[in-house]
């Protein structure tokens, strides 16, 4: 026995959903994209203002400790002359010389100084020319800038073409963008290839050494090294003491203005597409941290150079890392 056709009523029952509409299926196995980590790590230190509860401790640390060893060193002295004045006279000279070395390296440390803020001095004079079109302010920030460089062999050229030109210029911003094409844009050239080598460094430390912390003692040095060359460029050579406070003036910079933080601009520019996700993360921390370190080169020549960029192109990070990477790594 067959049964007929069976009627079945749809009204008001939802059309199933089509195959193209159903959601992705999630893939917990996706990483996040690279940071940067290192290199944040290092702009966040160096940036980092020490309390003053902090700096009065390592002062009065540091006040202790020389009274200790002055008393130490004098005690010892005047015992050493007691029991043998031939001895305790020599030990009396080696202690002198060494106090006058401490002196010169003070000296030094002092003239470091003073050459960074002859430079940021030049550098305010010559903004507030160019802002005021003042050429009587423009002419004395360009002998001021010839009278920095009239030592080095390597601005000779530049510095006759400047003497030769100048006096041709009758508005500020014309003389100061020939000061800065034939003074300056050799000098750029040089810092460019400090910055690169140092991106170079520290990408390849990043992506190859695998030790904790090895990426961020790499980036440090790295970059405290990059930063004091680029001085030395532009005619600001720096101690210690002075590296460090250029160093923290750029991270402080860079950290207010967030030039630390890893954006998809970035990583775009520099990784091209979905080239970073072929890779594994290693290397693409080491990409990211090299064009951090290129962008913390771009920050310490604005700092350290005596004009601000103005006929002459602020550099590019993108093109930087990308010379600086050509052959690490398959940036495009």
């Amino acid at each position: 026995m067959t049964q007929g056709p069976i009627l079945i009523d749809l009204e008001g029952v939802a059309p199933a959903p089509a195959p193209d509409a159903a959601p992705p299926v999630p893939d917990d196995d996706v990483t996040p994209p690279p940071s940067g980590r290192a290199m944040q790590t290092v702009a966040l230190l160096a940036a980092r203002n020490p309390s003053r509860l902090a700096r009065l401790f390592w002062s009065l640390l540091l006040t202790l400790m020389g009274v200790m060893i002055s008393v130490a060193a004098w005690d010892f002295v005047t015992g050493l002359i007691a029991r043998s004045p031939l001895l305790g006279y020599a030990v009396t000279g080696l202690i002198t010389a060494f106090a006058l070395v401490l002196l010169v390296i003070a000296l030094r440390e002092l003239a470091a100084f003073s050459r960074l803020g002859k430079i940021d001095s030049l550098h305010r004079a010559a903004s507030a020319a160019l802002s005021q079109q003042d050429l009587g302010q423009a002419r004395a920030v360009v002998t001021r800038l010839t009278q920095l460089y009239k030592g080095r062999e390597d601005t000779r050229w530049g510095r006759d073409r400047l003497a030769e030109y100048g006096p041709e210029q009758f508005d500020a911003a014309g003389l100061l963008g020939l000061a800065e094409t034939e003074l300056l844009t050799p000098l750029d050239a040089v810092a460019m290839r400090e910055i690169e080598a140092a991106s170079r460094q520290v990408a390849t430390v990043t992506a190859i050494v695998p030790l904790a912390l090895a990426d961020v003692v790499t980036a440090l040095t790295a970059n405290l090294r990059m930063i004091r060359r680029i001085a030395e460029v532009y005619g600001g050579r720096s101690g210690t003491l002075g590296s460090w406070r250029l160093a923290r003036a750029v991270m402080t910079h860079l950290v207010a203005t967030g030039a630390v933080a890893v954006g998809d601009d970035l990583i775009g520019s520099v990784a091209g597409g979905g080239v970073l996700s072929k890779l594994s993360r290693r290397f693409g921390e080491g990409v990211v941290n090299g064009a951090l370190t290129a962008r913390v080169g771009v920050a310490a020549m604005e700092v350290c150079r005596p004009l601000p960029f103005t006929r002459a192109k602020r550099p590019s990070v993108t093109g930087l890392v990308k010379r600086a990477l050509a052959g690490l790594f398959s940036t495009g």
